[in-house]
């Protein structure tokens, strides 16, 4: 299967932010640059640690339900919308390989995190990163 950067950027990516409602010209750009950079590595390399689309690792997407998602239902309930409801309960991880939605909201949320993260290095201040973490939330 072949899919081009525009189809992923139009098909998959712009309509996934805006059902999460974080759809924004620069949201959508940083998924795509972080799709092509993973798939220029070799998406289905074996190299690569993780899986799907943007070589989430199964340790990332546990620990984003866990420490990030099960306190938030509201986003959480919307993300699980966009799995299937058979696979997901059997096996989670593969949702990241078959399904480039939920792909795309988990590699989002994890974008997220890891801004959060990096605000909380950069002033070195819970205050900045309460902030962040309530303005990429609003």
């Amino acid at each position: 299967m072949y899919i081009t950067a525009e189809h992923l950027r139009e098909q998959v990516i712009k309509p996934t932010l805006e059902y999460l409602g974080e759809w924004s010209p620069d949201a959508e750009r940083e998924l795509l640059a972080a799709a092509l950079r993973k798939t220029e590595r070799g998406m289905l390399s074996r190299r690569e640690p993780g899986l799907g689309l943007f070589q989430i690792t199964s340790n990332q997407h546990r620990d984003l339900w866990d420490r990030y998602l099960a306190f938030r239902p509201d986003i959480a309930s919307r993300v699980r919308g966009l799995a299937s409801q058979r696979a997901f309960l059997s096996n989670p991880d593969s949702e990241l390989q078959t399904n480039l939605s939920y792909c795309t909201a988990i590699a989002w949320l994890l974008y997220q995190q890891a801004q959060v993260h990096s605000d909380w290095q950069n002033t070195g201040t819970l205050s900045a990163v309460a902030g962040s973490a309530v303005a990429a939330h609003a």
